[in-house]
């Protein structure tokens, strides 16, 4: 298999350091990597694979030898640099919302929909990262039991809003703890010791932009009659979201047959055992790859419910690891 010629759009923020870490240690053939960035970034050194690499500021031209790029650069870098680099002749996989709902860019979850890759034209979209965790879950559930309805409350972590928001918890425990003021900048209120039930900016609707996601990203990628009725919250937890996920589904369902279903599903840990009192926590899913599901158990105020608890890190599965999975699947479908 000939080697590949990768670029990471925005190298240096949180998720884009974790591309390259993905990169660094997936089996993929990659003959370079291009790492890219904002002009005052230019000429810093990383480390790939035990070589030094430079930084370089991503201008026109930048893809013209690049075979995959990864992007997590924002959705407005995003949408005025993704068209240049398909035009130069790159396979661009976007991490910002800024191609998710058009209806020419497959949005893509590699164990959910892989065939929807087929049909790429250049551009392939990373959905939001509750949404990935959520469906990895739910998809098998889906094929067997087809879901009619999903209520799902998140519990999001600071790192969703990148490192401005980690500092910024950071900060506030430790003026909590000195008894020093407590200032925020990055959230409208106190994240220390609190929860907000508030992530990105409310909608008309009432509901906010990160819940929509949701709503309309699972449409897209997994049934469009599916109903969905999501909460967003964001909680002072670094990294790792979690969720509360209700499902009705049209035929009869029972936890056991669903443990036992998705023990065997690619990408889920299953942990589930309340006597012993196991269940899936955000420091058990920190720096791992899997999505972690478990307190299966039934809704009996529905006749055909079931109520779940579903752990992933938001920076890998949730982000970085599904944007190199995608890059995986296209080049073992001769996509790429």
């Amino acid at each position: 298999m000939r080697g590949f010629k990768f670029a990471v759009l925005g190298a240096l923020g949180a998720v884009g350091q974790q591309m390259l870490n993905m990169l660094d240690q997936s089996d993929l053939p990659i003959e370079s990597v291009k790492p890219l960035d904002v002009k005052q970034n230019n000429g810093k050194k990383l480390v790939f694979r035990n070589k030094e690499i430079t930084v370089e500021e991503v201008v026109e031209g930048s893809f013209k030898d690049v075979d995959i790029a990864l992007f997590s650069a924002g959705a407005e870098a995003s949408m005025s640099i993704a068209p240049m680099a398909v035009q130069e002749g790159a396979v661009v996989i976007d991490n910002s919302s800024a191609w998710r709902m058009d209806n020419d860019v497959p949005l893509v979850i590699p164990e959910v929909n892989p065939h929807d890759l087929d049909r790429h034209k250049g551009l392939i979209a990373n959905p939001n990262c509750s949404t990935i965790q959520m469906l990895v879950a739910l998809k098998p559930i889906h094929d067997r039991y087809i879901i009619k309805r999903i209520v799902v409350s998140t519990y999001q972590a600071v790192s969703g809003s990148g490192q401005r928001a980690i500092d910024e918890l950071i900060s506030q425990i430790t003026g909590f703890v000195n008894k020093s003021p407590i200032e925020s900048s990055v959230y409208p209120y106190q994240i220390a010791f609190n929860a907000l039930p508030h992530i990105d900016i409310f909608q008309d609707n009432g509901y906010t932009k990160e819940e929509m996601k949701m709503v309309n990203e699972t449409k897209k990628i997994l049934d469009r009659a599916i109903e969905v009725n999501a909460t967003a919250v964001r909680i002072p937890v670094f990294r790792c979201h979690s969720e509360s996920v209700n499902i009705e589904t049209a035929k009869p369902i029972d936890p056991h047959d669903v443990r036992l279903l998705l023990k065997d599903a690619p990408g889920i840990r299953v942990i589930d055992d309340v006597g012993s009192l196991k269940y899936p926590m955000a420091i058990q899913a920190e720096g791992k790859g899997e999505v972690f599901v478990g307190r299966i158990r039934k809704d009996y105020t529905i006749p055909n419910g079931l109520n779940m608890w579903i752990v992933a890190d938001n920076l890998l599965k949730g982000a970085s690891l599904n944007a190199v999975q995608i890059a995986e699947t296209l080049i073992a479908r001769n996509l790429v």
